[in-house]
């Protein structure tokens, strides 16, 4: 006989073994939340109209969450970008930059992919756009292949933690938290992970500097001012686009879907000015609205949002609108954006669809008590909390050998998330505990697009390496940058601060303290006349 304890195991166990037959995830999980409603039906555990919730919450919070809105703009926005020219510029340009010392070029991807990963948000076009363009000069040069294969699939996967990163937007919806909030955390150990990627290779150019090997001067075209001028027309471009869209955000301008909407125009005109085709008007209307659209800042900022204010601002409207109009008269950037929207429907369709039978799962799984039996499962781990974030990362990380982070966030991260915030709580505050959560998990969930057997980012590489590289130079190139992954999973656990320390602090107010002076207010009697005559 089936008791109701032994449902939430057995569906954690039917679930598994559907996903190993390799089956859709998304249908797995409809199809194995169903199965077991209707098992729980015919067991008594719950009624028919139990399941009416599924359809409820497929409705009103899949299908009318505004916050997912926000995943195919900026979807599009990372796939316009990818295939615009500006990872080449960029990288050529750091390249000569940063060329005369040892591991330079080494150093010119991690701060390439850094830049990239604060625009773009995805890690498949940013590991093939730099493996394309890196990886024969770092070969031509003398460089180590496996440090070659490493840093190259390292530095794509810093996209994952860089907002405005896909990964945080769908963390903050399955948590419950503010992207903004998300997007603050995530700063503090992104930079840190910089730092731990240049630290590397800083040191392995002092114990084996052949391995990281100074570009010859001979090689260096640029040098001087036009050198600098092709790296800031390369920074600065893409530090607008950054603050358009996170600046906006996170000073409460705008929400994250309004952010991500502007950030897609912003990659259109961004892919447009980078054309060998963008004509001289064009450049003209760029100069305009760059100018308009500084003074309208200055006179909201120290005047006031007046006639000024707007003139400025509509002209440079009409200056991004006649840019985008140059984008739809070249034939490569017609084709291009159509690309980013096929693209951005396919990611869609499929992030829709995973919710949706993820919906479907946990509906089930919460009406056999399955949150009570998670519950008492994790808060019964020796450690306490820190029991339980060891526990958790140990398991998403070797869960992430055989899911992707979309799959983890819909599937896991709802049912741990109210265990999360009962035990972190205490340790940093109620309003940032999912925040550190969300964040470190978004840190552990990076190395499963670098360690096998699914590591996506070995795979884009694998497919446009050339033959003389070998698949196991590219497996275990990777090694060193998963140890340096997992100790920032281990920093973040350790130090909370790297997370909570830009977020606001909570106010605390002791209620049991606060007094309301109520003025005494001398009131003239009312009068209200003689009193009514009653009726003999």
């Amino acid at each position: 006989m089936i008791t109701l304890q032994m449902m939430p195991p057995m569906m954690f166990g039917g679930l598994v073994l559907a996903m190993l037959i390799g089956f859709p995830v998304a249908f797995t999980l409809a199809a194995v939340g169903l199965s077991f409603g209707f098992l729980a039906i015919h067991l008594g555990f719950f009624d028919l109209n139990f399941l009416q919730a599924i359809p409820g919450r497929v409705f009103g919070s899949v299908l009318s969450n505004e916050l997912l809105l926000a995943i195919p703009f900026f979807t599009f926005m990372g796939s316009v970008l990818e295939r615009c020219g500006l990872a080449e510029d960029m990288l050529d340009s750091m390249g000569q930059l940063f060329g005369p010392i040892r591991g330079g070029l080494g150093y010119s991807v991690i701060l390439v992919g850094f830049i990239l990963g604060a625009i773009t948000g995805t890690v498949a076009a940013q590991v093939i756009a730099m493996a394309l363009i890196s990886m024969p000069v770092m070969m031509r040069y003398g460089y180590n292949m496996r440090y070659i294969t490493g840093v190259l699939a390292a530095s794509g996967t810093i996209t994952q933690l860089v907002p405005p990163s896909l990964v945080l937007i769908v963390l903050a919806d399955q948590l419950g938290k503010s992207v903004g909030d998300m997007y603050l955390g995530a700063w503090g150990p992104s930079l840190f992970q910089i730092v731990l990627f240049v630290g590397y290779t800083f040191v392995l150019g002092l114990i084996k500097p052949d391995h990281v090997p100074p570009v010859p001067k001979e090689f260096r075209t640029l040098a001087g001012w036009p050198l600098w001028r092709k790296c800031l027309m390369g920074i600065i471009p893409s530090a607008v686009l950054i603050f358009v869209v996170l600046g906006t955000m996170m000073m409460g301008l705008a929400t994250p879907t309004e952010a991500g909407a502007m950030g897609a125009v912003g990659a259109i005109v961004l892919a447009s000015i980078h054309h060998k085709d963008f004509s001289s008007t064009g450049r003209k209307f760029l100069i305009i609205g760059a100018i308009a659209g500084g003074i309208g800042t200055l006179v909201g900022i120290f005047v006031t949002e007046g006639p000024v204010f707007k003139i400025a601002f509509a002209v440079t409207y009409l200056a991004v609108v006649w840019i985008c109009l140059e984008a739809v008269r070249i034939p490569e950037l017609r084709d291009l954006i159509k690309q980013a929207y096929q693209s951005t429907m396919r990611l869609t369709t499929m992030v829709t669809f995973i919710l949706i039978g993820s919906t479907c799962f946990s509906v089930v799984f919460l009406g056999v008590s399955g949150g009570e039996w998670l519950e008492h499962l994790l808060t019964s781990l020796p450690g306490g909390a820190w029991g339980f974030l060891v526990f958790i990362n140990v398991f998403i990380f070797f869960l992430a050998f055989f899911l992707d982070f979309f799959e983890i966030a819909f599937i896991i991260l709802p049912m741990i998330a109210p265990v999360a915030q009962k035990l972190l709580a205490p340790i940093v505050g109620a309003d940032a505990a999912l925040i550190w959560f969300g964040v470190m998990i978004c840190v552990n969930m990076q190395t499963s697009f670098l360690h096998p057997p699914f590591g996506f980012a070995l795979f884009y590489l694998r497919g446009v390496a050339p033959r003389e590289v070998k698949s196991s130079d590219i497996y275990w190139g990777a090694v060193p940058w998963i140890g340096l992954q997992v100790i920032m999973v281990v920093l973040v656990i350790a130090f909370p601060t790297t997370v909570t320390s830009l977020l606001s602090k909570p106010t605390n107010v002791d209620l049991n303290k606060i007094k309301i002076e109520v003025p005494d207010i001398e009131m003239a009697p009312l009068d209200f006349g003689p009193p009514p005559k009653t009726r003999q």
